[in-house]
Parts: structure tokens; sequence; C-alpha cells
């Protein structure tokens, strides 16, 4: 279990360097169309060749729909308020909100209440993100964005939030490569009409561009999302989702790596902050 949310953080927190690796070559949603067709065409055979079992009429609209919000809606949300001017530092803070924010909805939805463990540990997450993004904050005085960007991105955190609380009601029954497929041919739907709507044509080819797309579709959407619906599965929502607070800190790290940004001490001692946050969230009493 340990060893599996170890690579979910690794693989989500690579999707900030995909989302910024692609801006020169291809239009966010329709990078995002072709990652998602990709990701479903695989599971579709994948459910194919294992003759899995699909799931009745009636319940295929709530995989689609938890498809939309956790991947499509979600995504592309991100990218639209990212191309809107929202500096990906203030995106980061916000999107750390999102485990906060999936523990007060499982209250009501799931009957799923946190204990005081659990509360601290998503305070120790949050305050771990933002000593991470901090120094960016400070750089930011010259751009500008609109109220309705800023909200954009907000819906983006509402649509994961809800799509990651969906995972635990009925559909939750379904084999989760059946789910998968379902979902990815929903993100489908979503960013196909959205590809439309927008006019989005831009696709230069590149070897950056086609190894991103190739990352993104079979190891973000294959397996990083497969395993999100996994491990919340397997527990609660709050305490699954917070893993999510070390996907930016890691992200930092990476960026060093690849792209040569910097980093100071603060934002070290963030990510161990926000590692302890996590700690506290998953630690289980041994008996």
């Amino acid at each position: 279990m340990v060893a599996l949310a170890i690579l979910f953080v690794f693989i989500w927190s690579t999707g900030f360097i995909v989302g910024k690796a692609i801006v020169p070559y291809a239009d966010p949603t329709l990078f995002l169309l072709v990652r998602t067709l990709i990701a479903a065409a695989m599971f579709t055979a994948i459910v194919s060749y294992a003759r899995l079992t699909w799931p009745p009429w009636r319940e295929i609209p709530k995989h689609l729909f938890a498809g939309i919000l956790l991947q499509g809606l979600y995504l592309s949300a991100t990218y639209w308020a990212i191309a809107g001017g929202l500096p990906p530092a203030i995106m980061a803070l916000l999107g750390a909100l999102q485990p906060l924010m999936t523990a007060f909805l499982a209250i009501p939805i799931l009957k799923e209440i946190p204990t005081r463990k659990i509360w601290l540990g998503l305070v120790l997450g949050l305050l771990g993100v933002f000593l991470v993004i901090q120094p960016s904050l400070g750089r930011n005085g010259n751009e500008s964005f609109s109220i309705v960007v800023l909200l954009i991105d907000l819906l983006a955190i509402l649509s994961i939030t809800f799509g990651t609380i969906l995972q635990k009601t009925s559909i939750s029954k379904v084999d989760i490569r059946v789910s998968a497929a379902l979902q990815n041919i929903g993100s489908v739907f979503f960013t196909g009409l959205f590809v439309w709507i927008l006019g989005e044509d831009r696709w230069i080819w590149s070897v950056e561009l086609w190894a991103s797309l190739l990352w993104a579709a079979f190891v973000l959407s294959g397996i990083g999302t497969l395993l999100l619906v996994w491990i919340v599965r397997r527990g609660q929502a709050a305490t699954a989702s917070s893993l999510m607070f070390l996907a930016p800190p890691l992200a930092a790290i990476e960026a060093y790596f690849l792209f040569g940004d910097r980093l100071s001490a603060i934002q070290l001692l963030g990510f161990v902050i926000a590692v302890t946050g996590v700690l506290v969230c998953n630690w289980r009493r041994q008996r």
C-alpha cells in the first residue's frame, strides 16, 4: 500500500510538468482530448481482453459523469485558468484546498467523520504546500488575471473534489478497469465538445509533445488515475486525498532538475511539513 501511494504521488506530480511542457506545441483541451482518447481505448481493450462485465445501462451515466469531473472538467478548467493568466503558484495553493474540501464534503455525503488526527494532518499538509510555493507568490506582481479566471480554477478544484467523492459511491462496486474505461469515455465526450466550441487545432509535431502525450495517456491517465481511484476505494476519501498535498512540492523538485527552477530552504522545509501532514493523516496504530 505504501509503495503504491508513493508511486501515485510521483505520477500525479508529473502532471504539472506535462502541463508546462506542452504549452509551446498544442492547445490544451485538444491535448486532453487525444490523451483521454488513448486512455479510453486502452482500458476498453483491457476490459474486452479480460472479458469483464460492463455495468447495467442505468449505471453507465454515473461512471461517465465521474470521469467528466475527475479528469475532463478538472484538467480543462486548470489549463483554462493557466491560459487566462492565473500564476501557477496561486493555482497550486488553491489546489491544495482540495483535500480539505473533500474532508468537509465527505461528512454529509459519505458519512465519513475525520478524526482530529486527520484534521491535523490536513492542516499540516496545506501549510507545507504554502511554504513550498510561497517564494513564487511574491514574483507575480506584474501578472494580472480576472475574477473569472479565479472562479474557473475554483471550479476545477470543486470538480476533482466531487469526482473523488463519487468514487466511493455505487460505482465502486464495478471492476476498477471497467470504471476507468467508462470514466475516460466520459472525459472524451467532454473535452471533444469543448475542442469543438473553442475551435482548438494547434498541434505542432515534436518529440517533446509526443513524449508528453504518451506519458500523460499511459502513465497519468492509465496508472495515476487508476491508483487514485483504488486508494480512495480502500480508505476514507479525506485520507486518500491528503496524498495530493505532496504533488506540488514534488513537482517543484522535479522542475528544479528539469527546468532549472530554484529551490530555497523554506521550500524544502515546506516539503518536510507536507510529508509529515500526509503521514499523520495516513498513520495507523499497530496492534
